[in-house]
């Protein structure tokens, strides 16, 4: 019986979603590096953070299919990968924000390469997410 436990433990931790290790009260501090280009306001029109619109709106992006925001012209890379069936996590998100291009495997719109905080950035976007 405590193996079948394990068992099933094990494996429905296997199929949870990959979720980064963030602070999302940090993120919120961070996320300034982000606001240059991207806002986060509600599908109600709520500005919750003003930031450019230079990059899509990033509420509700973890959990999202990337390339999805409506009127946003992305780049062919990024439409590549939306292609492929790229939903946005905690994890891929920040992967894609260390090195934008790498993670495409072409170019992207996005030319700022985030150093460190990305996990505490990524914990505060989820806070939009459902």
């Amino acid at each position: 019986m405590r193996t079948l436990i394990t068992a099933t433990a094990a494996l429905l931790a296997l199929g949870a979603p990959a979720l980064a290790e963030g602070d999302a009260a940090a993120g919120e501090k961070e996320y300034r590096q982000c606001k240059a280009c991207h806002m986060i306001q509600s599908p109600e029109g709520e500005s919750i953070v003003r930031g450019g619109r230079v990059g899509p709106n990033l509420y509700g992006v973890i959990g999202r299919a990337a390339g999805s925001v409506e009127d946003y012209r992305y780049s062919d890379a990024l439409m590549a990968k939306a292609e492929e069936g790229l939903v946005w996590d905690e994890t891929n998100i920040v992967e894609y924000a260390k090195d934008p291009n790498g993670f495409l495997d072409g170019r992207s719109k996005m030319t700022y390469k985030l150093r460190k905080g990305g996990e505490d950035i990524a914990a505060f976007l989820a806070t939009f997410s459902e």
